[in-house]
């Protein structure tokens, strides 16, 4: 009760001085959304397979969470911390025991005409959470066990990603932990320990074929992380072998909207979705890429300032925790289109087709506005 008073007395104050709107952060969360339906209408173009109605009627779905998070106070959903934590473990339980299964993947549960992924939703709901974790525990954020207990606290969630299978996901998670680590100002001999760490677990994993047999990855994971720049063109590198096709036939310029040639032949597998950012490459090429680039960059710059200026911890790690979200999936997405990294099913914000996905993003824009709109300003003298 004393947290709602407070919060009551919090909104009459802000009332007082009037709230803040960032339109700088929604227009570029629309630019780059416009951006993504441009990409998936070419990509689908004369096709009877387009994703693109499909598209459309994810982002008027996608007005919902946008809205919810946009508009129900911050502090409400770390009040209500332990139920928020418990409704993500449930929707992974639920989607491991009765999800669609699709290419041995068992991610989907069927809503209707659209597919829902619960594994999306767990991304923002484990910011929620892990930001109301460290803000309830800021005078002892110098100890070890409330940085090892943040592992603990993403670890359920950790494994049941992993299980599904969605090695991607399970990476986003670590980088959403990681990232609100830094931003709770977490030791930095905590961080720097666990980042060596997962370097060398890395650089090894990569460079000894025969650990990667003793992982607990599946055969076609095992195929993706050894197909790296390698010469398999028709089993784990066919995608990645395409995509620089495509790229080079955009060079410069590219090819022209609607014109991409290796899009309306179809050699590029999943292009709607992962490989999305191939059908800008062909038809737009070089320049195409670097205004894609630039899009991306504005948005990211936003969510930082919404990070940098805040002046509520709590504000300021959820904030972190969606930088990293979805800086991560951009970098991760652009790299393995590029065949910089295995192929591990990561999906481009706002451009590559799926629901959940998109509805993801539109409910962090929701949650960042509303962020900025409650923070009070700081005024100088």
């Amino acid at each position: 009760m004393a947290s709602i008073a407070r919060m009551g007395d919090y909104n009459i104050e802000q009332s007082r001085q009037g709230r803040r709107f960032d339109f700088g952060l929604l227009a570029a969360a629309a630019i780059l959304l416009t951006l993504g339906l441009m990409a998936l209408y070419s990509q689908g173009h004369d096709r009877p397979d387009s994703q693109f109605p499909k598209q459309l009627l994810n982002g008027a779905v996608g007005l919902l969470p946008f809205c919810l998070f946009a508009f129900v106070h911050p502090r409400v959903w770390q009040c209500m911390m332990p139920v928020v934590y418990g409704v993500n473990i449930a929707l992974l339980l639920v989607v491991l025991k009765f999800g669609h299964k699709i290419l041995g993947a068992r991610r989907w549960l069927p809503l209707g005409p659209l597919q829902f992924q619960p594994t999306e939703i767990a991304k923002i709901l484990l910011v929620i959470t892990l930001a109301s974790y460290f803000a309830t525990r800021q005078d002892k954020i110098d100890k070890l066990s409330t940085f090892l207990l943040s592992f603990v606290h993403i670890l359920v969630p950790l494994i049941l990603v992993y299980k599904e299978p969605h090695l991607g996901a399970t990476m986003v998670l670590v980088v959403i932990w990681l990232s609100i680590s830094i931003a709770a100002n977490v030791p930095i001999k905590f961080l720097g320990a666990t980042f060596a760490a997962m370097g060398l677990a890395a650089v090894l994993v990569f460079s000894v074929p025969q650990l990667r047999s003793i992982l607990p990855l599946h055969d076609y994971q095992k195929g993706r992380m050894g197909a790296v720049n390698g010469n398999d063109i028709k089993g784990n590198n066919y995608q990645t072998f395409r995509a620089s096709i495509a790229f080079g036939v955009g060079g410069v310029n590219g090819a022209g909207f609607l014109k991409g040639e290796q899009k309306k032949a179809g050699y590029i597998p999943e292009q709607d979705n992962d490989f999305i950012f191939t059908v800008i490459g062909e038809e737009g090429g070089l320049v195409g890429c670097t205004l894609v680039l630039a899009a991306f960059a504005f948005f990211f710059f936003r969510i930082w300032l919404v990070m940098f200026q805040a002046t509520e911890p709590y504000y300021r790690m959820i904030a972190a925790g969606i930088l990293g979200l979805l800086a991560f999936h951009m970098v991760v997405n652009m790299a393995m289109v590029l065949g910089l990294i295995p192929v591990v099913g990561l999906w481009l914000p706002f451009f590559s087709a799926g629901g959940t996905a998109l509805w993801l993003c539109m409910a962090c824009v929701g949650l960042l506005l509303n962020i900025r709109s409650r923070e009070r300003p700081v005024l100088f003298t």
